[in-house]
């Protein structure tokens, strides 16, 4: 077992050591590694990896017809017509889209706004930056369309645990959205009892300044094509037929008895039908969907998670028992340690849906009440512990000030305090909501 889980770990690093989709590719070697050792390939995660690329296609086809674009001048409004508030409109905005949209790369396009805003208005772009970022990982947990959300509740029902889709809705969105506010707050607060919230101050803003490195950039003029926003419509709505049907299929309101199709089929296939909708109602061309950004960067999450979730399937499938044995009066005893058990987890798994895939099941047959299960959910959005997340390094490239700096010593960057208080007060909250909810 200590020589299986060598190999897991080593591939891990392996793999955020190559970066990017290197880190699927390290997967799937671990699990080659692992089957001449003996241990026989877990699952493949395909239920979660069909869920994944039929919403980035839904999303790829909105981007060219337009409708991100749409949206990042609409933040951009926001943003501009309210600086004193940045450090809380920031992680609002990147929230709700993540949340709409089912995945936290719709982040990349608001990094640059939020940047100049601050710049502009004397503010050190780290605190909204960080911020921001950290509050599109764990939306994750909180979108009625990630993959994440949809294994979960379908583990939750068919473990017959009695918590459907919706109260696992009910408690996460308001959970972790409460947690983005809060944290919000105690970090300006605490930056105003330290007293290094401007720019101007900063030493190495200071210094790119005297070199001339720090752009001010003007106010980025977008011209919107013709079906953006009918583009962000028709999305939308495909949002809202999935959580339709969910609620209609639920347990809990039963007015379909006999579902024509399963919630994660119905998502699918919703998703696909809004792509299409969207090609010829904004007449996007299909070939341009391939070169999408948030195309290339979801099919790139989706191999991840596929090589990473698996070689965690694998190894926990291996070991089921022995981790049963070890792990089970601890989590009876202490259920809050689940939740430290997939932070840790999702820093090295790199995914939200990997970790939840991967350790949830354990979790749950271990006998985890499912009310414990659903508050330490958002546990598995600490992507942020490790600084090698794309949206985080993409943070920290974007903000030519110097204030966004990963330190030398690895874990000394600006996304980790944010970070774990998030993720501590979301599950505080999720222990709250889930007492009189579930």
């Amino acid at each position: 077992m200590a020589l299986q889980f060598a190999v897991v770990l080593a591939a891990i690093f392996f793999g955020a050591r190559i970066g990017g989709i290197g880190i699927g590719f390290a997967g799937g070697l671990g699990v080659l590694v692992l089957a001449a050792l003996g241990v026989t390939p877990g699952a493949m995660p395909l239920d979660v990896i069909s869920i994944i690329m039929s919403v980035i296609v839904a999303i790829a086809a909105m981007q060219i017809a337009g409708g991100m674009d749409y949206l990042v001048d609409l933040a951009d409004r926001i943003l501009r017509k309210n600086p004193k508030h940045l450090t809380f409109l920031a992680p609002i905005i990147t929230f709700l889209m993540t949340m709409m949209a089912g995945t936290g790369h719709t982040a990349f396009s608001t990094m640059p706004v939020i940047t100049e805003v601050a710049k502009e208005n004397n503010i050190r772009p780290s605190r909204p930056l960080s911020i921001a970022v950290v509050a599109s990982q764990i939306a994750i947990t909180a979108s009625p369309i990630s993959a994440a959300v949809v294994f979960m509740a379908s583990l939750l029902e068919s473990e017959g645990t009695g918590v459907d889709y919706i109260q696992l809705l009910a408690v996460a969105i308001p959970s972790t959205f409460l947690a983005v506010m809060c944290t919000a707050a105690i970090m300006i607060a605490f930056d105003k009892i330290r007293g290094n919230s401007a720019l101007d101050t900063h030493p190495e803003y200071q210094r790119r300044m005297a070199a001339g490195t720090v752009t001010v950039a003007a106010k980025e003029q977008r011209v919107l094509k013709p079906g953006a926003k009918r583009s962000v419509l028709i999305f939308l709505i495909g949002l809202v037929a999935v959580m339709t049907y969910a609620t209609l299929i639920s347990d809990k309101v039963g007015l379909i008895a006999e579902p024509v199709m399963p919630r994660d089929a119905a998502i699918i296939s919703i998703m696909l039908s809004i792509a299409a909708i969207i090609v010829l109602v904004c007449k996007v061309p299909t070939a341009d969907i391939l070169g999408a950004s948030t195309f290339k960067s979801g099919m790139s999450a989706a191999i991840c998670v596929l090589g990473v979730a698996w070689l965690g399937t694998t190894f926990v499938h291996a070991h089921e028992e022995a981790i049963m044995a070890s792990a089970s009066d601890l989590l009876n005893g202490f259920p809050w340690m689940l939740a430290v058990v997939l932070a840790l987890a999702s820093a090295l798994l790199y995914s939200q849906a990997a970790t939840t895939k991967a350790l949830m099941p354990t979790a749950l047959l271990i006998g985890v009440g499912p009310a414990a299960a659903v508050a330490a959910f958002p546990a598995v959005s600490a992507l942020f512990i490790l600084p090698t997340y794309p949206t985080l390094l993409a943070a920290v490239e974007m903000d030519d000030t110097g204030t966004t700096q990963i330190g030398k010593y690895v874990f000394n960057h600006p996304f980790l305090v944010p970070g774990v208080i998030n993720i501590a007060l979301a599950v505080g909250f999720g222990f709250l909501f889930s007492s009189f909810l579930i």
